[in-house]
């Protein structure tokens, strides 16, 4: 049987687009993740790491009902863990939440960490802890706090101790707000005081979004930006993790709503004068001038709303971080990525993409190395139905920063 020249060509074409391969996507790409820690027993959030390489991780009673252990522990080898600094402060006398009330609230105890959800070491190597004073009860409510719950602990890692508490007045941190993470600054000349400024975001779901500003020389409090659409979440927002839609479904009769968090990451610049910011329900990243935010005249809410910058899109990501070459750091959830913000072209770029990323929840810099904790946040019972989805152990990663970059050092 003799074949049409026109059918040979066909054949042809065909048997050389079967021998070969379609493309597909290129799944791993920059450096490679070095496992830190597992975590076995409570659902983690924050993680901080010392110049001399201890590293301390926070569970947030606020975000998982199950996190009664301990709210922040130091990890040691073989995955363990120890309640930091002691086991009385994460202990609270009759548990974290008053039910003589009506609706139940959580205890305002100023001595007992209530909801830790950040833990940060800062430029001269002191540990902060950012308690929430708010804690889930098991049916997916969220207490609301009480004045003594909401502050700021500081911890000398020398000797283990307390020497700073700072609480937020009730007019700082509302009853529904949730301070989620914070960022320092030590320069003497950011305050009269000459003891630095602690930028802080409040990612309430329920309440006012904002940032809160810290002296922490004098302790005063103040916020700026309240409630202004860049601190609020994106309207209309909808993430898809791992292929899995991602909305607010707690379960036990309560309404399907979208995620709704608000103000959560935040970073400074390496030379401390814009602070970044971005909400978790959305995918825009911000900046805003410091010293805008460190006015408390009285147009000072209009010179700094007024001065926020969008820098574009980079993705839906929970936490940031910045180093000492002014690189910013995201997670972007969607992209199993983590990716990087450079200012001085405006572009992002895909630093990691690794298929065990799902949720880099928090970033910590420490000599020349990022960290940054893998928790499985969108398979929670608050995302799920009440249904907990997500499998333990949950990780601690790190990888090289780029181009040899360090922590940054305002000091």
């Amino acid at each position: 049987m003799k074949l049409a020249t026109g059918t040979l060509a066909v054949l042809a074409a065909f048997g050389t687009v079967a021998a070969q391969q379609p493309a597909r996507d290129p799944i791993g790409t920059g450096p490679s993740l070095e496992l830190v820690h597992l975590y076995f027993d409570q659902w983690p959030t924050g993680v901080a790491v010392s110049s001399s390489g201890r590293i301390f991780s926070c569970y947030p009673l606020g975000l998982d009902a199950t996190n009664t252990r301990y709210q922040v522990a130091e990890l040691g080898s073989n995955n363990t863990e120890s309640p930091f600094p002691n086991a009385q402060i994460n202990t609270p006398p009759g548990g974290a939440v008053d039910y003589s009330t009506n609706p139940p609230q959580s205890k305002g105890l100023s001595n007992y960490f209530i909801s830790v959800q950040s833990v940060v070491v800062d430029p001269k190597d002191r540990l902060w802890v950012l308690d929430t004073g708010r804690a889930l009860l098991s049916n997916g409510t969220l207490t609301t706090s009480n004045p003594g719950g909401p502050k700021l602990v500081g911890i000398d890692l020398t000797n283990n101790s307390i020497f700073q508490t700072i609480l937020f007045p009730p007019t700082v941190a509302f009853a529904d707000s949730y301070p989620n993470d914070v960022r320092f600054d030590l320069r003497p000349s950011v305050t009269s005081s000459g003891q630095g400024i602690a930028y802080l975001t409040d990612s309430s779901s329920e309440g006012r979004n904002g940032i809160i500003v810290v002296d922490l020389g004098t302790g005063e409090s103040w916020r700026h930006l309240n409630n202004i659409p860049q601190v609020r979440p994106e309207p209309g927002f909808y993430a898809n993790v791992w292929g899995e839609s991602v909305y607010m479904n707690p379960g036990n009769g309560m309404p399907v709503s979208r995620l709704a968090f608000g103000a959560d990451g935040i970073t400074l610049s390496n030379d401390g004068e814009t602070l970044y910011f971005s909400v978790v329900s959305g995918r825009h990243l911000y900046g805003v001038p410091t010293s805008r935010l460190r006015d408390r005249g009285l147009s000072s809410e209009l010179f700094a709303t007024g001065s926020v910058m969008d820098l574009g899109q980079k993705g839906v990501s929970d936490g940031l971080e910045s180093d000492s070459n002014g690189i910013v750091y995201a997670g972007s959830v969607e992209t199993d990525s983590i990716v990087t913000f450079n200012p001085q072209n405006g572009t992002v770029q895909t630093y990691v993409r690794d298929s065990r990323i799902g949720w880099p929840d928090t970033f910590s810099v420490s000599g020349s190395y990022l960290y940054f904790t893998e928790n499985e946040l969108w398979r929670g019972p608050s995302q799920q139905g009440g249904v907990d989805r997500r499998v333990k152990p949950y990780a601690l990663y790190r990888v090289p920063l780029l181009n040899n970059a360090t922590k940054i050092s305002l000091v």
